[in-house]
């Protein structure tokens, strides 16, 4: 089997709304280099608190009409944080970015509503 060494990815892909797919968009936009733009990410507080704690990393974030074009400067262009980072009631954004947050070269803290900080995590 020969492995050949992948240097990019190019395309478009139509997938409607959608909270999953959302938390992960901005987080992968975030640690990818380069511009990302993502139609129809959905502004409920979860999102947006991922936004928000990418944002506190260092990563410019912009709304565009219906689009968020995400500024990312690759896996290890996030800069630590001057606070926490408030993840208020969203679980996906609390897993997903610890295991980013682990990989990087600085401390970080997250914390978020009374609900969220009373679950076992």
């Amino acid at each position: 089997m020969e492995l050949t060494n992948i240097t990019g990815l190019k395309g478009e892909v139509t997938v409607p709304g959608d909270k999953s797919i959302s938390h992960r968009s901005i987080m992968f936009g975030s640690i990818a280099k380069g511009t990302t733009e993502v139609h129809n990410v959905l502004q409920g507080a979860d999102c947006l608190s991922t936004m928000d704690c990418f944002r506190r990393l260092g990563i410019e974030i912009e709304k565009k009409g219906d689009s968020v074009l995400i500024h990312g400067k690759g896996l290890h262009g996030l800069t630590a944080p001057d606070n926490l980072l408030d993840v208020g009631n969203s679980g996906t954004t609390t897993r997903l970015i610890s295991g980013i947050l682990a990989g990087q070269p600085f401390d970080s803290k997250l914390s978020g509503d009374e609900s969220l900080n009373s679950r076992p995590m």
